[in-house]
């Protein structure tokens, strides 16, 4: 009789395979989705904030000395000069994208990755950094410091 099939008969042996098959494959995903996610992080998006407010008073930051703070999910750096005015630079060096620091033996902004070194208006001065350190507007408001991405 041509074209007629036979009905598959299941076993318990075929169960038992298909059971441990599908068993395998999840215990194998259920490894590698956490390190796929581990070496493919999420893209972390730029923060559209063109303005913050610093969490310390201007009294807080002596004179030839600096503070670090977030501006939005990048660090800054707030420099008090000796003369007492208060500037502040993105905190990623020009270079690799290290975070840079200041020195206060020096008055200079530093990078300690290449000793790369900026002065206190942001120009790159020496070392390897192609480009000066970004700029942002510095404005005190009372006793609050408000620190804004130039336009």
């Amino acid at each position: 009789m041509a074209g007629v099939q036979k009905p598959i008969k299941a076993t318990r042996r075929k169960f038992v395979n298909w059971l441990l098959g599908t068993s395998a494959a999840g215990y194998l995903a259920a490894l590698i989705y956490p390190i796929g996610r581990y070496l493919v992080p999420p893209a972390a998006g730029e923060s559209s904030a063109n303005t913050v407010t610093l969490p310390f008073p201007p009294g807080d930051v002596a004179p030839n000395s600096a503070r670090a703070f977030r501006f939005g999910n990048k660090p800054g750096i707030l420099v008090r000069t000796d003369t007492g005015e208060l500037r502040a630079f993105s905190a990623i060096c020009t270079h690799l994208d290290c975070t840079v620091q200041f020195r206060d033996d020096i008055s200079r902004i530093w990078c300690a990755c290449h000793n790369g070194h900026f002065d206190l208006t942001g120009r790159n001065v020496q070392g390897p950094p192609p480009r000066p350190l970004d700029v942002f507007d510095v404005n005190v408001r009372g006793d609050e410091i408000v620190v804004s991405k130039r336009t």
